[in-house]
């Protein structure tokens, strides 16, 4: 029986901890709280229309009870992971495979990409390389998630629409590693794809909500009002094209115009973005991974930024507000 652990056992973890545990894998969540104490008494649970899947959950809050897993999928957000990362090493021995699936850019995206950022160290998404310390590229499996589901309570999760994955080796390689976790997968009830171009899947995602994410954290707006407004959405679209100009310096080019990805999101209808929510639930917010990684890239790069400077201030400023977000560092010689 494959041995599996859930690194954030909240949306996107539950429906992946309830598919696998419904599939027969023995799923196992790092978990605390009162997510811990529903996976205990209910185990996984996922509502698919009127459908309720899922199975046991062996829970536990220190991962050396656990010791190697076949696989790790973490779906934390990508604040928590430079904290979290050190202490599941435990789980990981030398044939795990460890699956990412969050948003954003991830630390190892250019560990072996070639190119002019050829080994860059993401400074924005792994402070101190506290990540690539801890997990070895070579255990990991990219992983693109392309659904929405909430978490309707602690333990509990709704799919709403959606239900496709993709997986990809760092390395772009068609390996055995990653045919077999497809099908994995498959099994579970995804949508599966297998890529050799894993990055593209990645920085195309992202292209898709770097803007409307943070543009509805500090208005409150659902992505309908934000495309609506066509000066909005003008601006949406300049940001997009100085990500797209980023990508293609370093080798993952986009061939849809912006108008054409917007189009795509507006007919999503009144959708509340995960960025929104987490403001409206006093969390971190994902605006590293998701808009200052690609600042940083481009600094690398010397590609200018205008645009994506003002949302980036901006955005930053409002969760800073809240407390969502690292204080500024003062300015020397700034006036009082």
């Amino acid at each position: 029986m494959t041995s599996v652990c859930i690194v954030g056992a909240g949306a996107v973890g539950g429906l992946i901890g309830a598919r696998l545990a419904a599939a027969g894998c023995h799923v196992s969540a790092l978990a605390r709280g009162a997510t811990a104490q529903a996976l205990r008494t209910q185990g996984w649970r996922l509502h698919e229309g009127e459908r309720l899947i899922g199975g046991e959950a062996h829970v536990v809050d220190d991962p050396a009870a656990l010791g190697p897993q076949s696989l790790v999928v973490i779906a934390l957000k990508a604040t928590a992971l430079p904290e979290v990362a050190a202490t599941i090493t435990p789980l990981i021995g030398p044939d795990t495979t460890v699956i990412t699936a969050m948003n954003g850019v991830p630390w190892w995206f250019f560990h072996g990409f070639g190119g002019p950022c050829e080994g860059m160290a993401l400074e924005s998404v792994d402070p101190g390389l506290a990540t690539a310390r801890a997990i070895a590229t070579r255990h990991v499996l990219g992983g693109v998630v392309h659904l929405s589901c909430a978490a309707i309570e602690p333990g509990v999760v709704r799919l709403a629409s959606g239900n496709r994955l993709i997986l990809g080796e760092p390395d772009r390689t068609a390996s055995p590693r990653l045919a077999q976790m497809a099908a994995l997968f498959a099994r579970a009830g995804f949508d599966v794809e297998s890529t050799q171009r894993i990055h593209d899947e990645i920085w195309y995602k992202l292209w898709g909500n770097m803007t409307i994410n943070p543009i509805s954290a500090f208005t409150g707006a659902t992505g309908d009002l934000i495309l609506d407004d066509p000066l909005v959405n003008e601006f949406c679209l300049g940001v997009m094209a100085e990500a797209k100009a980023i990508g293609s310096r370093f080798g993952c080019l986009i061939e849809q115009s912006g108008a054409d990805r917007n189009r795509v999101t507006r007919k999503l209808g009144a959708l509340r973005t995960s960025m929104s929510r987490d403001v409206a639930a006093g969390r971190p917010v994902e605006l590293d991974a998701l808009v200052g990684v690609v600042r940083e890239i481009a600094q690398h790069l010397g590609e200018p930024t205008p645009a994506m400077d003002v949302l980036f201030g901006l955005a930053r400023v409002h969760a800073r507000v809240h407390s969502l977000y690292p204080p500024a560092t003062p300015v020397a010689g700034a006036a009082a």
